[in-house]
């Protein structure tokens, strides 16, 4: 019956189907393998996937070995479920991850997860670095990165949309300033070297050096193409919002919205629905999110979201001085993820103003939330 249809047809089907399903299908016959293992599908099903609900993926830090855990949104306001208790899933056991137990316990047992892009998550494990799709099972160990005693790296990983390519960028400094020196432009002392590798090349290149001190733990997004961090406020400068092009290859100033005298204080980046966003602590121990509706376009920085005018009853009972909530993601429901000390979920509904906990089964506790678009890209 599908031979009969017009391949674009075909196509326009399958980019529909989730990805297990796809994955599984490769094995009905040749012709169904060779369109699914194309880069016409994956392409085509990355814009879908990319319309859904994202998927979440928590790193749970061991002695022994970390562990990652794996949430898909998507699955459940699709099948009309509650958001109120979600069950997690763990990458290595189950069954619908095609990367092996043994792989993925040999090679990333004690890596830290860098960042996700179209589909490809990215570890670091201290020289050795991987990216891996673990929906499709690929799995590819890139060049080692030689780093130097005392060396404290910083990674990005992403995409340029232009070049069609993957990259991944490291920023390194010296463990011992980073630590102990205040910031200060003129000062040598950070002037940290920068490295890039492409996917598929065979060695890292030097990008030379720059004048920047970037907050960690890291705030790091991507957005149209680079990707962006926030640097550490200085003697004599504020926060910055630094972007990284990965076509051009060159780092660049973002305009900041004018959010007064919060401007010292610290605060995140996030994506949500695809604008970079800024996450400020505000004085109801909650956040004022501020979107960028233009990309690069100071004017069109606005405060869209006030959270923290009735903070949930959990939350009151625990004294803090500034807002200790995290902006994950925006569903398309309209409602705001927010995680609160790395230990629970709220939904935020902008509309009504409610909080409701999420109640997240299965992952005993985490220490890193990556948004995730899970895709049939390969490496």
């Amino acid at each position: 019956m599908m031979d009969r249809l017009p391949h674009d047809v075909i196509l326009e089907i399958l980019s529909r189907l989730p990805i297990t399903t796809l994955v599984q299908s490769k094995s009905v016959c040749r012709s169904w393998r060779s369109i699914i293992g194309g880069s016409l599908l994956a392409n085509k099903h990355l814009l879908h996937m990319a319309e859904n609900d994202p998927c979440i993926i928590f790193q749970s830090h061991s002695l022994i070995q970390n562990q990652y855990y794996f949430v898909d949104f998507a699955a459940f306001s699709e099948g009309n479920k509650s958001l109120k208790k979600i069950q997690a899933s763990t990458i290595l056991h189950k069954s619908t991850f095609a990367i092996h137990k043994s792989a993925f316990f040999g090679k990333l047992m004690h890596a830290t997860l860098v960042g996700s892009s179209n589909g490809l998550l990215c570890f670091d494990n201290i020289s050795q670095i991987h990216t891996c799709n673990p929906l499709t099972g690929d799995l590819v160990e890139l060049p080692k990165l030689a780093r130097n005693p005392g060396e404290l790296g910083i990674l990005g990983f992403g995409f340029s949309p232009t070049k069609k390519e993957y990259k991944v960028v490291e920023i390194a400094y010296q463990r011992r300033r980073f630590r102990t020196e205040s910031y200060h432009p003129a000062s040598n002392s950070f002037q940290p070297w920068v490295r890039i590798l492409t996917l598929g090349g065979s060695q890292w290149r030097s990008l030379g050096m720059v004048s920047y001190k970037f907050v960690r733990p890291i705030s790091q997004v991507i957005v149209s193409g680079r990707l962006h961090w926030i640097t550490q406020p200085g003697i004599i400068m504020n926060n910055r919002v630094i972007s990284f092009d990965l076509t051009a290859e060159q780092f660049q100033e973002v305009p900041q919205p004018d959010y007064g005298t919060l401007n010292k204080q610290f605060y995140e980046l996030v994506v949500l629905r695809g604008h970079l966003c800024a996450a400020v602590p505000n004085a109801s121990l909650g956040l004022d999110i501020w979107v960028m509706k233009e990309y690069n376009v100071k004017e069109s920085w606005v405060k869209e979201f006030i959270i923290g005018g009735s903070l949930p009853e959990e939350i009151h009972s625990i004294p803090a001085t500034r807002s200790e909530f995290r902006a994950v993601c925006r569903f398309r429901s309209g409602e705001i993820l927010l995680e609160h000390r790395s230990k629970s979920f709220f939904l935020y509904d902008p509309v009504n103003e409610k909080f409701e906990n999420l109640v997240l089964k299965g992952v005993p506790n985490w220490s890193k939330t990556v948004v995730h678009v899970g895709s049939l890209v390969s490496i």
